[in-house]
């Protein structure tokens, strides 16, 4: 492996340079030579004549392990299962990338996968993590027959037990993310707005969209004002009002919960975090789990109910960890970035946030200019900032103090934009896992 040995291969492929076997040898002797950036070069130049050359990907997958790059590990190696071409040793890497990250249910998924095909591996930061906790159900005398799931009642839950509400926000309260409203407009409201019209040509009235990009850019808002925008009952599900210990009733609770949606119809039914609720099954190794799935795509599917009326709005900010099945026309089959605020939108944010607080003449403008890569979230995390900064003094005075411009531009200094680690684990999957184009948009945003 030594400087003679790569000068050869080099003057080789100078004369036959997509030989991609010599290219993926000479990677690997870089490699093995802790020269990680030319090591990375040919690898890359292996990929763009052969997208899915796994040795090359392999060696990405080291390059980046040892860099500390984990997230960039785990979406190579999540393709590399998909396409049940994975190693054991980029199990390895990938499961303890996920510890780092602390990801720590995921990794044990992958650890189990590792012990399922090596029984006698063993790995000391693996098994110090990742050790299988035991659960005490209770004792046998708390188990009921009557009542195995625990419900509590006879007939199934009423329309109350679900916090079921009529939002009065709808898109003049939402600011900016102008495109993503028309989008949600043209594909959901005007459907809606024109039943009768779309029924003539036999088009359903519903349906599903997912909302993805990072978090604090105001999805779970927006499906609010969408409920708000068609005057329609609006239920948010997060993943503790489906998922439950005992077998079988995650699958009820999900059921109750559409049939709730369809008896209140023109409905938005709105998961929050829907890629807790709908990970991709060639990663579980709990039947529970996937039953839970099969569930969630039957009702989408209404295969027990119509769900005409119903609009089923999922939000994720990691949309790669959804089961492709979710996808599918019928389903989620309406997908929408929802990037984080621009300069205008950011503006009206503040300007909204800022309504009926203390302040002097502030110029927006001037402000926004300081949060590069903010979301909304991130611009009420400054303007607190500012607020408490405030207060002190109000404190000592007892009067309120107001707010002016060079508060708020001092608190966007202190506060770091939350979107940039976002952006770095979704450029990894735009580049390595986009086969289809659906994170076309994320590479349109990042350039």
């Amino acid at each position: 492996m030594s400087n003679k040995d790569i000068e050869t291969l080099k003057e080789v492929l100078q004369s036959s340079p997509d030989n991609l076997p010599l290219r993926v040898m000479l990677g690997d002797k870089y490699f093995h030579l802790n020269q990680l950036e030319n090591a990375e070069t040919e690898y890359q130049i292996v990929l763009e004549y052969d997208k899915n050359n796994i040795k090359a990907k392999e060696g990405l997958a080291e390059i980046y392990f040892r860099r500390g790059k984990y997230s960039a590990v785990i979406v190579i190696v999540e393709e590399l299962v998909s396409r049940q071409k994975v190693t054991e040793r980029m199990l390895v890497i990938c499961a303890k990338s996920l510890v780092r990250e602390k990801s720590i249910d995921y990794a044990q998924e992958m650890y189990e996968r590792i012990l399922e095909h090596n029984p006698d591996f063993e790995d000391k930061e693996l098994d110090e993590n990742l050790r299988m906790p035991s659960f005490d159900f209770g004792d046998e005398d708390d188990f009921d027959e009557d009542d195995p799931f625990g419900f509590g009642f006879e007939g199934g839950l009423d329309d109350k037990d679900f916090f079921m509400e009529k939002p009065d926000i709808s898109f003049k309260d939402v600011g900016g993310m102008e495109k993503v409203k028309e989008e949600i407009d043209l594909k959901i409201i005007k459907p809606l707005e024109n039943a009768e019209l779309y029924a003539a040509y036999g088009k359903k009235i519903g349906g599903g969209i997912l909302l993805y990009g990072p978090p604090g850019c105001g999805k779970t808002y927006l499906a609010k004002a969408t409920a708000g925008e068609i005057n329609a009952n609006f239920i948010s599900v997060g993943i503790s009002d489906i998922l439950d210990m005992w077998i079988g009733r995650s699958e009820k609770n999900m059921g109750y919960i559409f049939e709730v949606a369809r008896r209140n119809t023109p409905c938005v039914l709105f998961f929050d975090e829907v890629d807790a609720l709908g990970a991709s099954r060639s990663d579980m190794k709990n039947s529970s789990g996937r039953h839970v799935i099969n569930q969630f795509l039957s009702e989408l599917d209404g295969v027990d109910g119509s769900n005409d009326g119903i609009l089923v709005i999922g939000a994720t900010n990691a949309p790669w960890h959804l089961d492709p099945a979710f996808r599918r026309p019928g389903r989620f089959d309406r997908i929408i970035f929802v990037p984080p605020p621009d300069q205008l939108s950011k503006e009206k944010i503040l300007e909204i946030i800022m309504n009926e607080k203390p302040k002097e003449k502030i110029d927006y403008k001037k402000i926004v200019e300081h949060t590069k890569y903010f979301s909304g979230a991130d611009i009420k995390a400054m303007v607190d900032i500012a607020i408490e900064e405030k207060l002190k003094i109000a404190l000592k005075t007892g009067v309120p103090e107001p707010i002016n411009t060079n508060d708020l531009i001092q608190a966007s200094k202190k506060h770091h934009a939350s979107t940039r680690e976002w952006f770095n684990t979704a450029k990894n999957y735009a580049l390595f896992a986009n086969e289809s184009g659906i994170y076309d948009e994320i590479l349109k945003y990042i350039k």
